[in-house]
This record gives C-alpha cells, sequence and structure tokens, in this order.
C-alpha cells in the first residue's frame, strides 16, 4: 500500500514555532499518514506535542502566538496550510470535525445541546427547519442517548459527562466528515463510561468509513482502539508502527517506560497498622439532596473504617457517590444521618473547637489542584496559609514549608513562583505539600492523579507512598481507574448510585470480585491483556535503573 495515494490525511515534515524575536521549536519533523477507516493514535506525555499536531490540522493555532515554518498537511490531497480561513471554516464538520477532553468547555453553556446541533446544520447545509429538528433527533438516537426528543431541549449542565461527550460526538459527525480528531475524549471519564464512547467511536468509524486520530497517553485505550500507533515526546517523533508491534516489541527507551508506568490490574501487597483506633470511620452515613419535589439519595447507609499507615480506595463510575462520601467527610456537605469519627472523636456531637481542631487532621487533594491553588498567591502563601491560620508563627511555617516542598521533590526556590509556572504534576506535588503542612492523620485525595499522564502519575503515587510511610498517614483515595487501585490501596469499597456494593481487601475485592457490578466495571478496564507486558518492562527498567547504580568491584 502506497501511503502517498491511499492516505486520507497526510503530514509531512510539520515544523512549528512560537512567534516573536526568539521563537521557540514545538515540533519537530512530525510526519504521519491516516487511511479511511483506520484509527492511528498519537500518545506521549503532556508536552509532546500531540494537540499542537491536531490544532495544526483544524487551522486553530493562535495565528499571532505560533507558526507552522515548514512541512504539509494534507486532507484528501488539499493543502490545509494554504487554505483560507473561510476555506478552513467549510472544511470544519464537513470534512474535518474534532471533539475535545472537556466538553463542558466546548459546548455553549446558554443553548440547548439540540440548538447547537442545529446550529452546525444551518451554518453548513441548506436544508429547512423540519429537516434540521429530524436530523438532530437521529444524530442524538446514532450515538445511543436515550429520549432524544426531551435530551435535545436541556442544557450541557444538565447532562452528564458520559453524555456530554456523547453529544460532542454527535455534533462532530453530525455531517460526516471524513476525519475525525478525538483529543484525550475518554481522560476525565469513568471505566465504564469510556468503554461505551471507545465501543461508540469504533461503531460510528465502521459505519462510516470515517478516519480516526485520537489523542491519548493511556496506552490501555491504545491497546484496544489503535491501528497504529506514533509515539512523540517534546515535539518530536520516537516511534511509529503498527499498535500490536509497538506494544509488544517497542523498540525505544521511552516506549518502553510509558509501557512500564501503566499500572497493572494485580493488587499490591497491603501493608500493616498496629494502631487499634481507626484514624476514619464512617458508621451508616446518609445524605439527601432536596429540590422540589425531586430527591436525590447521594448516600445510602455506608460505613468504611481507615487506619493509619493505610490506604482505603473508593471506586465507581461518576456519580456513585464517592466525591458526595467524601465532601461529608471533610465537612465540606453536612450528612442527613450517621456518624463520622476521627481518631475515635464523633464529629456530630463534638463542640466547634474540637471539630475545628480534628478537622485540621484531616487535608483534601483535589483533582484539579490548577483549580485548588489561587493563581494570584506565590506557592509559599498558597502553602502556609492553614498553618498560620491555626496559629503557627510566619517564620516556623515558611521553614516548615522549605522543608516540606523539597521533600516533595521540588527546590525550595518554587516556593516564590506562582501556580501557572508550573506542570499539572508539579502543581500536584504543591497540593501535596499543602495539606502536609497542618501535620495531618488522614489524606482525602479525590481523583488526585487521573488527569495526569501516565509517567507523571505513576511518580505522584510513588511519593504518596513515600510520604504515608514517612508520616504514617491514612489516604482514604477516590478514583474511577481500576489500576490506580490497585497499585496505591490496601482496602476497596466499590459504590452505586450511593450505595457500598462491595468492601473488602484489594487484592479480594479486584481478583475475585463477589458483587456483578465490580465484574463490570474490571471488564470495562481499557487494556487488560497489558499487564504481562507493562509488568516486564517495569522489571527491565528497574533492573536497568539497579545497574546503573550498583558500585563496580
Amino acid at each position: 500500500m502506497n501511503p502517498e495515494t491511499t492516505s486520507l490525511l497526510q503530514i509531512r515534515d510539520l515544523h512549528l514555532a512560537t512567534t516573536g524575536l526568539m521563537p521557540k521549536q514545538l515540533l519537530n519533523g512530525i510526519s504521519l499518514d491516516i487511511n479511511p477507516g483506520e484509527t492511528l493514535c498519537l500518545v506521549g506525555e503532556s508536552g509532546s506535542g500531540k494537540s499542537l499536531t491536531s490544532l495544526s490540522i483544524m487551522g486553530l493555532l493562535p495565528q499571532r502566538e505560533l507558526a507552522v515554518t515548514s512541512g504539509t498537511i494534507s486532507l484528501d490531497g488539499e493543502n490545509l496550510l494554504n487554505a483560507s480561513a473561510k476555506r478552513l471554516r467549510q472544511l470544519r464538520a464537513t470534512r474535518m470535525a474534532m471533539i475535545f477532553q472537556e466538553p463542558m468547555t466546548a459546548l455553549n453553556p446558554v443553548m440547548t445541546v439540540g440548538e447547537q446541533l442545529d446550529e452546525v446544520l444551518a451554518i453548513h447545509t441548506s436544508l429547512g427547519r423540519s429537516e434540521r429538528r429530524r436530523r438532530v433527533i437521529a444524530a442524538l438516537d446514532d450515538v445511543h442517548l436515550p429520549d432524544p426528543e426531551r435530551l435535545a431541549q436541556r442544557f450541557p449542565h444538565q447532562l452528564s459527562g458520559g453524555q456530554r461527550q456523547r453529544i460532542m460526538i454527535a455534533m462532530a459527525l453530525a455531517l460526516e466528515p471524513k476525519l475525525l480528531i478525538a483529543d484525550e475524549p475518554t481522560t476525565a471519564l469513568d471505566v465504564t463510561t469510556q468503554a461505551q464512547i471507545l465501543k461508540l467511536i469504533k461503531e460510528l468509524q465502521e459505519r462510516h468509513g470515517t478516519a480516526v486520530l485520537f489523542i491519548t497517553h493511556d496506552m490501555g485505550v491504545v491497546a484496544d482502539i489503535a491501528d497504529r500507533v506514533l509515539v512523540m515526546r517534546k515535539g518530536s517523533p520516537v516511534e511509529e508502527g503498527a499498535a500490536r508491534m509497538v506494544i509488544s516489541e517497542p523498540k525505544e527507551t521511552y516506549t518502553r517506560e510509558l509501557l512500564a508506568a501503566i499500572p497493572t490490574l494485580r493488587p499490591r501487597p497491603a501493608t500493616t497498622s498496629h494502631k487499634t483506633v481507626p484514624a476514619l470511620s464512617v458508621a451508616r452515613l446518609c445524605k439527601t439532596f432536596s429540590s422540589g419535589r425531586h430527591t436525590v439519595n447521594a448516600l445510602k447507609d455506608v460505613s468504611i473504617t481507615l487506619h493509619a499507615g493505610r490506604t482505603l480506595g473508593i471506586v465507581g463510575e461518576s456519580g456513585s457517590g464517592k466525591s458526595t462520601l467524601a465532601r461529608c467527610i471533610m465537612g465540606l456537605e453536612e450528612a442527613t444521618s450517621g456518624t463520622i469519627r476521627i481518631d475515635g472523636a464523633d464529629m456530630s456531637t463534638a463542640n466547634a473547637e474540637t471539630r475545628r481542631l480534628q478537622a485540621a487532621r484531616l487535608q483534601m487533594v483535589f483533582q484539579d489542584p490548577n483549580r485548588s491553588l489561587n493563581p494570584r498567591r506565590t506557592v509559599m502563601q498558597s502553602v502556609t496559609e492553614g498553618a498560620i491560620n491555626f496559629g503557627t508563627s510566619r517564620s516556623a511555617a515558611m521553614e516548615k514549608a522549605g522543608r516540606l516542598i523539597e521533600m516533595v521533590g521540588l527546590p525550595a526556590a518554587s516556593l516564590e513562583r506562582y501556580p501557572h509556572q508550573f506542570s499539572g504534576g508539579q502543581r500536584q506535588r504543591i497540593a501535596l505539600a499543602r495539606a502536609l503542612m497542618m501535620d495531618p492523620e488522614v489524606i482525602v485525595a479525590d481523583e488526585a492523579v487521573s488527569a495526569l499522564d501516565v509517567s507523571v502519575q505513576a511518580q505522584v503515587l510513588d511519593l504518596l507512598e513515600s510520604l504515608q510511610q514517612r508520616f504514617g498517614l491514612a489516604i482514604l483515595f477516590i478514583t474511577h481507574d481500576l489500576r490506580v487501585a490497585a497499585r496505591l490501596c490496601d482496602d476497596i469499597v466499590v459504590m452505586q448510585r450511593g450505595v457500598a456494593v462491595e468492601a473488602g481487601p484489594a487484592e479480594s475485592v479486584l481478583v475475585q470480585p463477589q458483587s456483578d457490578y465490580t465484574r463490570s466495571l474490571l471488564d470495562a478496564v481499557p487494556g487488560k491483556t497489558l499487564d504481562q507486558v507493562t509488568s516486564f518492562w517495569a522489571n527491565v527498567i528497574r533492573q536497568e535503573q539497579t545497574a546503573e547504580v550498583t558500585p563496580v568491584p
């Protein structure tokens, strides 16, 4: 097969740089081909240039800041780099379309989803209102959304994350484009919703013969959907080939490191706690939300026990009650009924001062540190704020912050910088340092690594483990990623619609699940066949690192 004649999308030697007096090279010689009906995965860490490549194709680069300096991009024989702005607008949706990572930022919050789909058809076709309405309902039905007539009248905030992503797919495929670009479309979704979205894209691809450029850092997803893979690092191509060969026989060290960083589904050996009184215990916790006649039982008689030095994982789909449980424990929501005990003290009967002091022993690490860190405050101000509010002198707090920031793997000079000057993984390290400032007994981590690529995720998980061992921390770890749960957790509670449907040691829940729901979560994990490959390369890299530090006799 000659890619010069059969490829739908061709990129040749693409170079991209910042504009200005001192341009910085961001893409270095990217070349790829995608044929009709084929899926090519772009893989790499954050900052590897995956999204820049896709934005170059779509003509969505900020023109005053970035510019293609050389190379070509051809879609069905047409050079996109020579196309006018008007022509690119015509091509988008009709010949090429894009699904973005976060649909909530891509959808208009003040228009119903039906109106937004209708807008696409009104701009790019001459169909009448009634025919457009029929096509809108058909498009929603195509992506398996329930009751399309009713759902078309709803606004984006009234839908779940998985439903919003289906709306984005419906909009992207409304005019049957030949090329679909999917930029991390399942990163923030739970495993079952992710599996549904991946299956849907594959189904629509087969039906319409669409070429798919799928951007991801998840090698499990790659194993399940890719025909071919292009691995990127720091704007340069590293390795390309058939997905099966790149995964089973990677030629480059960086590809092997990406594979080795993926946690397996085999639970780690459990740690032992020597304290008899739990650091945190919750008994028969209930939380009900009411709005007019509508009532939602977000938590129903949930009980958990967490000891010092151990990690308890709370897993389940979106809407299962995981984050509501965390917010009730942290005092950010008031439970409807039930008890929460911190180191044996009942928070529901304690006086205000006791609750204040005990609450300081619980600290939370949120999913997105960019939102939880004040962009106008330096790292020093953010890290020391809580301790100073609880009576620590400014000088003592600053001295302690210096020790902690180095403990989480950042230089002391980081304290004088602002959050936007750090990567996502570095910001999560800052959030951990801030939590440790309060000398907590329990850390509640709510999807704390879900937005990170696999290699950075592995570093943060290693850091959490080392901090747990050093300080004897109890960690309540909320996640939808069962691989991460196996990597970090001693015990697991599986949540479904506010109910704990299964609980026990990780080695029991993940290896011999008793609940049908738990089994469905495990079945939905992408790339289940990767465990042997990732374990192999993890061992190889570990041996190589050991050999490097072993002194020569």
